[in-house]
Protein backbone atom coordinates (compact mmCIF):
# COMPACT_ATOMS: atom_id res chain seq x y z
CA UNK A 1 0.00 0.00 0.00
CA UNK A 2 1.09 3.62 -0.46
CA UNK A 3 0.54 4.97 2.62
CA UNK A 4 1.19 3.64 6.08
CA UNK A 5 -1.05 3.00 8.61
CA UNK A 6 0.23 5.72 11.25
CA UNK A 7 0.87 7.99 8.82
CA UNK A 8 -3.08 8.31 7.81
CA UNK A 9 -3.88 9.00 10.98
CA UNK A 10 -1.52 11.84 11.32
CA UNK A 11 -3.32 12.95 7.78
CA UNK A 12 -6.45 12.78 9.01
CA UNK A 13 -6.15 16.11 11.39
CA UNK A 14 -5.47 18.14 8.26
CA UNK A 15 -7.08 19.93 6.05
CA UNK A 16 -6.54 22.26 2.68
CA UNK A 17 -5.78 26.02 3.09
CA UNK A 18 -7.65 28.13 0.68
CA UNK A 19 -6.76 32.00 0.53
CA UNK A 20 -9.59 32.96 -1.59
CA UNK A 21 -13.71 32.57 -0.92
CA UNK A 22 -15.14 30.30 -3.32
CA UNK A 23 -18.40 29.06 -4.70
CA UNK A 24 -20.07 25.48 -3.54
CA UNK A 25 -18.39 25.24 -0.25
CA UNK A 26 -19.65 23.65 3.02
CA UNK A 27 -21.32 26.06 5.52
CA UNK A 28 -19.45 26.46 8.48
CA UNK A 29 -16.19 24.42 6.81
CA UNK A 30 -14.81 27.65 4.95
CA UNK A 31 -15.92 30.90 3.86
CA UNK A 32 -18.07 30.82 0.61
CA UNK A 33 -19.31 33.35 -2.46
CA UNK A 34 -22.90 32.50 -2.34
CA UNK A 35 -26.00 33.73 -0.59
CA UNK A 36 -29.04 31.93 0.85
CA UNK A 37 -29.26 28.01 1.36
CA UNK A 38 -30.76 25.63 -1.05
CA UNK A 39 -33.18 22.99 -0.59
CA UNK A 40 -31.95 20.51 -2.93
CA UNK A 41 -30.44 17.59 -0.82
CA UNK A 42 -26.86 16.75 -2.30
CA UNK A 43 -25.45 14.23 0.16
CA UNK A 44 -24.18 13.26 3.19
CA UNK A 45 -21.00 13.19 5.74
CA UNK A 46 -19.82 12.82 9.37
CA UNK A 47 -20.28 15.46 11.57
CA UNK A 48 -17.29 17.24 12.51
CA UNK A 49 -16.74 20.09 15.26
CA UNK A 50 -18.26 23.09 14.33
CA UNK A 51 -20.79 22.12 12.05
CA UNK A 52 -24.92 23.47 12.73
CA UNK A 53 -26.68 20.92 14.54
CA UNK A 54 -29.78 22.00 12.95
CA UNK A 55 -27.86 19.95 9.97
CA UNK A 56 -27.68 16.68 11.75
CA UNK A 57 -30.18 14.07 10.54
CA UNK A 58 -31.35 12.64 13.46
CA UNK A 59 -32.72 10.15 11.94
CA UNK A 60 -29.65 8.52 10.65
CA UNK A 61 -28.12 9.22 14.39
CA UNK A 62 -30.40 6.62 16.09
CA UNK A 63 -29.62 4.37 13.25
CA UNK A 64 -26.15 4.30 13.02
CA UNK A 65 -25.03 6.13 16.69
CA UNK A 66 -23.00 8.28 14.39
CA UNK A 67 -23.96 11.84 13.54
CA UNK A 68 -24.00 12.81 10.02
CA UNK A 69 -25.19 16.18 8.47
CA UNK A 70 -26.73 17.07 5.34
CA UNK A 71 -24.98 18.94 2.31
CA UNK A 72 -27.26 20.45 0.05
CA UNK A 73 -26.62 21.31 -3.67
CA UNK A 74 -25.42 24.79 -3.17
CA UNK A 75 -23.55 23.85 -0.53
CA UNK A 76 -20.79 21.57 -1.94
CA UNK A 77 -17.63 20.80 -0.61
CA UNK A 78 -13.89 22.24 -2.05
CA UNK A 79 -13.14 20.85 -5.55
CA UNK A 80 -9.77 19.49 -4.86
CA UNK A 81 -8.30 18.75 -8.10
CA UNK A 82 -4.98 16.74 -7.78
CA UNK A 83 -2.71 16.69 -11.31
CA UNK A 84 0.30 14.44 -11.69
CA UNK A 85 2.78 14.69 -14.08
CA UNK A 86 3.22 11.24 -15.67
CA UNK A 87 5.78 11.66 -18.23
CA UNK A 88 8.96 9.47 -18.65
CA UNK A 89 11.13 11.63 -16.74
CA UNK A 90 9.20 10.75 -13.39
CA UNK A 91 10.32 7.56 -13.83
CA UNK A 92 13.76 8.90 -13.10
CA UNK A 93 15.41 6.66 -10.14
CA UNK A 94 18.47 8.48 -10.17
CA UNK A 95 22.23 6.58 -10.02
CA UNK A 96 23.52 4.61 -8.02
CA UNK A 97 23.36 4.05 -4.16
CA UNK A 98 23.48 7.45 -3.12
CA UNK A 99 21.95 8.44 0.20
CA UNK A 100 18.77 9.96 0.14
CA UNK A 101 18.05 8.70 -3.46
CA UNK A 102 14.33 7.59 -3.85
CA UNK A 103 12.30 6.73 -6.92
CA UNK A 104 10.85 10.01 -8.40
CA UNK A 105 7.67 8.46 -9.60
CA UNK A 106 6.99 6.47 -6.22
CA UNK A 107 7.34 9.42 -4.38
CA UNK A 108 4.99 11.32 -6.69
CA UNK A 109 2.18 8.85 -6.04
CA UNK A 110 2.50 8.82 -2.52
CA UNK A 111 2.12 12.27 -2.22
CA UNK A 112 -1.00 12.31 -4.65
CA UNK A 113 -2.10 9.38 -2.42
CA UNK A 114 -1.87 11.91 0.91
CA UNK A 115 -3.44 15.34 -0.63
CA UNK A 116 -5.88 12.62 -2.09
CA UNK A 117 -6.61 11.29 1.40
CA UNK A 118 -6.84 14.42 3.33
CA UNK A 119 -9.46 15.70 0.60
CA UNK A 120 -11.77 12.62 1.03
CA UNK A 121 -11.49 12.52 4.89
CA UNK A 122 -12.34 16.33 4.69
CA UNK A 123 -14.93 15.51 3.23
CA UNK A 124 -13.94 17.80 -0.03
CA UNK A 125 -14.79 16.75 -3.54
CA UNK A 126 -11.64 14.86 -5.36
CA UNK A 127 -10.65 14.83 -8.54
CA UNK A 128 -6.92 13.51 -9.69
CA UNK A 129 -5.71 13.05 -13.32
CA UNK A 130 -2.62 11.75 -14.92
CA UNK A 131 -1.11 13.85 -17.62
CA UNK A 132 1.32 13.30 -20.62
CA UNK A 133 2.25 13.85 -23.74
CA UNK A 134 -0.17 17.21 -24.12
CA UNK A 135 -3.77 15.56 -22.35
CA UNK A 136 -5.11 14.09 -19.50
CA UNK A 137 -4.17 10.74 -19.87
CA UNK A 138 -6.73 8.86 -16.54
CA UNK A 139 -8.55 10.36 -14.20
CA UNK A 140 -10.31 9.38 -10.85
CA UNK A 141 -13.15 10.83 -9.83
CA UNK A 142 -14.98 13.15 -8.83
CA UNK A 143 -15.30 11.52 -5.33
CA UNK A 144 -16.37 12.15 -1.87
CA UNK A 145 -15.48 10.13 0.98
CA UNK A 146 -13.61 8.30 2.73
CA UNK A 147 -14.89 5.04 1.45
CA UNK A 148 -13.37 6.07 -1.82
CA UNK A 149 -9.46 6.04 -0.35
CA UNK A 150 -8.77 2.43 -0.76
CA UNK A 151 -9.80 3.02 -5.03
CA UNK A 152 -7.67 5.96 -4.91
CA UNK A 153 -4.49 4.12 -3.82
CA UNK A 154 -5.38 1.26 -5.98
CA UNK A 155 -5.93 3.20 -9.28
CA UNK A 156 -3.08 5.30 -8.26
CA UNK A 157 -0.75 2.20 -7.92
CA UNK A 158 -1.03 1.05 -11.00
CA UNK A 159 -0.09 3.87 -13.42
CA UNK A 160 3.32 4.20 -15.16
CA UNK A 161 5.73 6.86 -15.87
CA UNK A 162 6.30 6.81 -19.61
CA UNK A 163 6.46 9.03 -22.65
CA UNK A 164 6.73 12.55 -23.24
CA UNK A 165 4.71 15.33 -22.06
CA UNK A 166 3.36 18.71 -22.65
CA UNK A 167 2.19 20.50 -20.15
CA UNK A 168 1.40 23.85 -21.30
CA UNK A 169 -1.01 21.74 -23.74
CA UNK A 170 -2.03 18.70 -20.69
CA UNK A 171 -3.04 21.51 -18.31
CA UNK A 172 -5.24 23.47 -20.51
CA UNK A 173 -7.30 20.72 -21.29
CA UNK A 174 -7.98 19.82 -18.04
CA UNK A 175 -8.50 23.55 -17.43
CA UNK A 176 -11.11 23.62 -19.60
CA UNK A 177 -12.60 20.07 -19.16
CA UNK A 178 -11.41 19.48 -15.53
CA UNK A 179 -14.97 20.28 -14.12
CA UNK A 180 -15.72 22.88 -11.01
CA UNK A 181 -13.01 25.10 -10.09
CA UNK A 182 -11.33 24.63 -7.13
CA UNK A 183 -7.96 23.99 -5.53
CA UNK A 184 -5.37 22.38 -8.36
CA UNK A 185 -2.33 20.77 -6.94
CA UNK A 186 0.12 20.42 -9.85
CA UNK A 187 3.00 17.44 -8.71
CA UNK A 188 5.72 17.17 -11.63
CA UNK A 189 9.59 18.01 -12.07
CA UNK A 190 8.33 20.30 -15.11
CA UNK A 191 10.59 19.09 -17.62
CA UNK A 192 8.51 19.78 -20.03
CA UNK A 193 9.98 21.69 -23.61
CA UNK A 194 7.15 23.86 -24.31
CA UNK A 195 7.05 24.86 -20.88
CA UNK A 196 4.81 25.18 -18.12
CA UNK A 197 3.70 29.01 -17.59
CA UNK A 198 0.37 28.97 -20.07
CA UNK A 199 -0.82 25.92 -18.24
CA UNK A 200 -0.61 27.55 -14.75
CA UNK A 201 -2.29 30.65 -16.78
CA UNK A 202 -5.17 28.63 -18.23
CA UNK A 203 -6.01 26.88 -14.57
CA UNK A 204 -5.99 30.24 -13.15
CA UNK A 205 -8.17 31.48 -15.72
CA UNK A 206 -10.71 28.84 -15.28
CA UNK A 207 -11.05 29.94 -11.34
CA UNK A 208 -8.76 27.49 -9.87
CA UNK A 209 -6.42 28.22 -7.11
CA UNK A 210 -2.71 26.40 -8.01
CA UNK A 211 -0.74 25.11 -6.10
CA UNK A 212 2.75 23.81 -7.62
CA UNK A 213 4.78 21.12 -5.84
CA UNK A 214 8.01 20.63 -7.94
CA UNK A 215 9.43 17.28 -7.27
CA UNK A 216 13.11 16.44 -8.15
CA UNK A 217 15.83 13.83 -7.18
CA UNK A 218 18.96 14.53 -5.18
CA UNK A 219 20.93 13.67 -8.60
CA UNK A 220 18.62 16.65 -10.10
CA UNK A 221 19.27 18.90 -7.39
CA UNK A 222 23.13 18.37 -6.98
CA UNK A 223 24.54 15.97 -10.24
CA UNK A 224 27.20 13.78 -8.91
CA UNK A 225 28.87 12.87 -12.01
CA UNK A 226 32.07 14.27 -13.50
CA UNK A 227 34.08 14.30 -16.83
CA UNK A 228 33.30 13.65 -20.31
CA UNK A 229 29.75 12.20 -20.57
CA UNK A 230 27.00 11.46 -23.24
CA UNK A 231 23.28 11.86 -21.84
CA UNK A 232 20.51 10.81 -23.18
CA UNK A 233 16.92 12.32 -22.66
CA UNK A 234 14.77 9.45 -20.97
CA UNK A 235 11.74 10.89 -22.72
CA UNK A 236 13.09 11.06 -26.13
CA UNK A 237 16.11 9.72 -26.27
CA UNK A 238 17.99 13.14 -27.57
CA UNK A 239 21.52 12.55 -27.16
CA UNK A 240 24.17 15.62 -25.57
CA UNK A 241 27.63 14.92 -25.07
CA UNK A 242 28.92 17.35 -22.04
CA UNK A 243 32.06 17.62 -19.87
CA UNK A 244 31.38 18.20 -16.42
CA UNK A 245 33.71 19.71 -14.05
CA UNK A 246 33.65 22.03 -10.72
CA UNK A 247 32.77 24.76 -12.54
CA UNK A 248 30.32 23.61 -14.77
CA UNK A 249 28.52 22.10 -11.87
CA UNK A 250 28.39 25.48 -10.25
CA UNK A 251 26.91 26.47 -13.26
CA UNK A 252 24.30 23.64 -12.50
CA UNK A 253 23.52 25.05 -9.37
CA UNK A 254 23.25 28.94 -10.30
CA UNK A 255 21.04 27.90 -13.15
CA UNK A 256 18.72 25.26 -11.23
CA UNK A 257 18.39 28.30 -8.21
CA UNK A 258 17.38 30.88 -11.47
CA UNK A 259 15.21 28.63 -12.95
CA UNK A 260 13.43 27.65 -9.32
CA UNK A 261 12.96 31.67 -8.54
CA UNK A 262 11.34 32.07 -12.42
CA UNK A 263 8.92 29.10 -11.18
CA UNK A 264 8.27 31.26 -7.58
CA UNK A 265 7.53 34.38 -9.46
CA UNK A 266 5.16 32.52 -12.25
CA UNK A 267 3.09 30.96 -9.28
CA UNK A 268 2.82 34.60 -7.37
CA UNK A 269 1.66 35.93 -10.68
CA UNK A 270 -1.15 33.84 -10.94
CA UNK A 271 -1.60 34.28 -7.30
CA UNK A 272 -0.49 30.25 -6.42
CA UNK A 273 1.65 28.45 -4.26
CA UNK A 274 5.11 26.80 -5.40
CA UNK A 275 6.77 24.11 -3.02
CA UNK A 276 9.83 23.09 -4.29
CA UNK A 277 10.77 19.20 -2.90
CA UNK A 278 13.26 16.61 -3.45
CA UNK A 279 12.89 12.71 -2.50
CA UNK A 280 15.60 12.64 -0.25
CA UNK A 281 12.69 14.64 2.08
CA UNK A 282 10.40 11.93 3.91
CA UNK A 283 7.13 11.82 2.85
CA UNK A 284 5.60 12.51 6.24
CA UNK A 285 8.01 15.76 6.82
CA UNK A 286 7.07 16.95 3.39
CA UNK A 287 3.08 16.75 4.29
CA UNK A 288 3.45 17.73 8.02
CA UNK A 289 5.92 20.14 7.74
CA UNK A 290 7.05 21.75 4.52
CA UNK A 291 2.94 21.88 2.90
CA UNK A 292 1.49 23.01 6.06
CA UNK A 293 4.36 25.51 6.28
CA UNK A 294 3.83 26.78 3.27
CA UNK A 295 -0.22 26.85 4.23
CA UNK A 296 -1.37 24.25 1.57
CA UNK A 297 -2.10 22.16 4.36
CA UNK A 298 -2.99 22.86 7.92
Amino acid sequence: MLLEGDLLTRLATLSFHVRRPRRGQVQGERRSTKRGTSVEFADYREYARGDDLRRVDWNIYARLERPFVKLFEEEEDLAVHVLVDGSGSMGWRGEGEREGQRDKWDYARRLAAALGYVALVGGDRLQVALLRSGEVAARFGPVRGQGNALRLFEWLEGLEAEGTTDLNAALRAYGFAGGRAGLAVLISDLFSPTGYVEGLTALAARGHEVALLHLLTPDEVDPPLGGDLRLVDVETGEVQEVTVDGGMRNLYRRRLAAWQEEIRAACRARDGLYVPLTTAVPLDRALLHDLRRARLLR
